[in-house]
C-alpha cells in the first residue's frame, strides 16, 4: 500500500475539560475520497481546524506527504498544497467573482503585494480556467456577494483549488443548498477530484450524499474514531445505527 497522503497520529484538543478530540487517528490514501461524519458535537470541526493550522493539538502529530505539519500557518499550507472550503462561505463579498479567484492565485504565487498594483490583468486565463472548471463562466463580473448560495459554494471550491492542492478538506460542502442541488454539487467535486488525482477529505451530514461518492467513511464520536470503512459496512454498523439513532437517519428507511 503507498505511503498515506496525510496523517493524524494520536491527536488531542481539549477545551475547558471537553475533549473535543481524544486520540484521533486517521491515515488517507492518495486519490482517496474520505467522509468523515458523525453527531453534532463529534469534534467534525475541531479536527478539521487542527489540519488546517487554525487550532494547534495539545498532543499528537500530523503528517502530509510524510512531513510533520502540526502547528504551521494555513498561509503556510495552503503554499504547501493544503486547501479547504468552510461550512460558512469565506469569500470577499465586495470583490468581483474573478477577482476572489485572482487574490487565491496571487496569494499562492506570493504575489499579493502587487494585488492593488496591476490585478486587472493578473492571472486572468488561469481564473478563469478554474471559473470554467466548477460552472461559473459568464459570471465573473458578479460581485461574490450577490451569488446564489450555490454559486457561492462554487466560487469558493475554486478559490480553494488556486493552490492546485494535493490535499483539499470540505467543510459540509453541500451545507444550505437546496436538495436536489447537493449530489449534482457533490458530483462535480468528485469528478474534478478524479481529473486532477486529488485526494480529499470532506465533512457532511447529509448521509445521501456522503454514500453517494465516499470511497472509505470515518465515524467520529465523542471525539474518536468510532468505526471507518467501505460505506456499506460504515451504514450496516449497529454502533453507527446507534449514534444516528436509527437506520432511518442513515438512508436505510424503508
Amino acid at each position: 500500500m503507498a505511503e498515506p497522503v496525510f496523517q493524524a497520529i494520536g491527536l488531542y484538543k481539549h477545551f475547558a475539560g471537553v475533549r473535543a478530540t481524544d486520540g484521533v487517528d486517521l491515515a488517507v490514501q492518495p486519490g482517496e475520497f474520505r467522509a468523515i461524519i458523525g453527531p453534532n458535537g463529534a469534534g467534525k470541526s475541531t479536527l478539521f481546524n487542527l489540519i488546517t493550522g487554525f487550532l494547534k493539538p495539545d498532543r499528537g502529530r500530523i503528517l502530509f506527504e510524510g512531513q510533520p505539519i502540526s502547528g504551521l500557518a494555513p498561509y503556510v499550507l495552503f503554499r504547501r498544497g493544503i486547501s479547504r472550503t468552510f461550512q460558512i462561505t469565506n469569500l470577499m463579498a465586495d470583490l468581483t467573482v474573478l477577482e476572489n479567484v485572482q487574490v487565491a492565485l496571487l496569494s499562492w504565487e506570493g504575489r499579493l503585494l502587487k494585488l492593488f498594483q496591476r490585478a486587472a490583468g493578473a492571472c486572468l486565463e488561469d481564473s478563469r480556467a478554474l471559473l470554467e472548471l466548477v460552472g461559473l463562466r459568464g459570471l465573473e463580473a458578479r460581485l461574490a456577494g450577490t451569488l446564489s448560495h450555490g454559486d457561492m459554494k462554487r466560487l469558493e471550491l475554486a478559490v480553494a483549488l488556486a493552490n492546485r492542492p494535493r490535499l483539499l478538506l470540505l467543510d459540509e460542502p453541500t451545507a444550505g443548498m437546496a436538495a436536489g442541488e447537493r449530489l449534482e454539487s457533490i458530483r462535480m467535486v468528485h469528478q474534478i477530484a478524479r481529473a486532477r488525482g486529488l485526494t480529499v477529505i470532506f465533512t457532511e451530514h447529509d448521509m445521501q450524499v456522503v454514500f453517494a461518492v465516499a470511497d472509505r467513511i470515518s465515524v467520529l464520536h465523542q471525539g474518536r474514531i468510532l468505526t471507518e470503512g467501505a460505506p456499506e459496512a460504515v451504514r450496516a454498523s449497529p454502533e453507527v445505527q446507534a449514534i444516528y439513532l436509527g437506520a432511518d437517519a442513515l438512508g436505510l428507511e424503508g
